[in-house]
């Protein structure tokens, strides 16, 4: 383990309106993040990686959200999700028993009905990836944790700073084309990423003034953020 997970961030037209959004749904408080950004704290949260910062953005969301959350219901039916802006793209259909919907920038998410023994809210990060099976191994070797395959995907479970059930790397056809619209943080255990960048990262960009991080893209380009470890004592 080199590094563990910190927390997500969406990128935004409108920072405050949706993170407006996806406090509603994930019963979180929204707290300002300076600038325009803004954050969403989940009351339930167990640690602070279940944060999301929601950060403005410039430019627009273009081609498919290829980095989503699946989220449990605390019923049955999205119905509150849908009172609360959500956009309906999917109902169920033979074997895909969930929503897919969308939140007020089209960001697609995935939503499951309410299951006995689990909680409402986010349960797994999915990421569309060409060779699921290589990028979990990959960020296995990063945060730690098992890697677990399935049919058209490979999960990592266990890994370090990572609160939810999975993390899913999902197997399409189409490569990804555009930065991704919601990326994940990191912490590592060293001051610097030459661990990271050893182990096959690239550098995107060092620190730079009001950014202290180092950003970085994993074997198939998803651009990711890494940060010094917080100092103890």
């Amino acid at each position: 383990m080199i590094a563990r997970f910190k927390d997500l961030c969406l990128d935004a037209s409108d920072a405050r309106l949706l993170g407006a959004f996806w406090a509603r749904i994930l019963d979180g408080e929204l707290a300002d993040a300076g600038g325009d950004d803004t954050r969403v704290d989940p009351r339930s949260a167990r640690s602070d990686a279940e944060s999301i910062w929601v950060n403005q953005v410039p430019e627009p969301r273009v081609g498919k959200t290829r980095v989503h959350l699946d989220l449990r219901l605390a019923g049955a039916e999205p119905a509150p999700l849908l009172a609360a802006g959500a956009r309906l793209v999917r109902e169920p259909a033979g074997e895909v028993d969930w929503w897919v919907l969308a939140d007020p920038e089209g960001n697609e998410f995935c939503a499951f009905g309410a299951r006995a023994g689990t909680r409402p809210g986010p349960f797994e990060l999915v990421v569309d990836a060409a060779d699921p099976a290589t990028q979990a191994a990959w960020w296995a070797g990063v945060v730690g944790g098992e890697v677990e395959h399935g049919s058209a995907t490979a999960s990592v479970t266990g890994a370090a700073g990572f609160e939810w059930d999975r993390w899913v790397f999902h197997a399409v056809p189409e490569p990804r084309t555009v930065k991704n619209r919601m990326h994940w943080d990191v912490e590592m255990v060293a001051p610097e990423p030459t661990a990271l960048l050893d182990a096959g990262a690239t550098l995107v960009r060092k620190p730079i003034d009001g950014a202290h991080w180092w950003v970085l893209a994993d074997p198939e380009g998803n651009e990711f953020c890494a940060f010094a470890p917080r100092p103890t004592g």
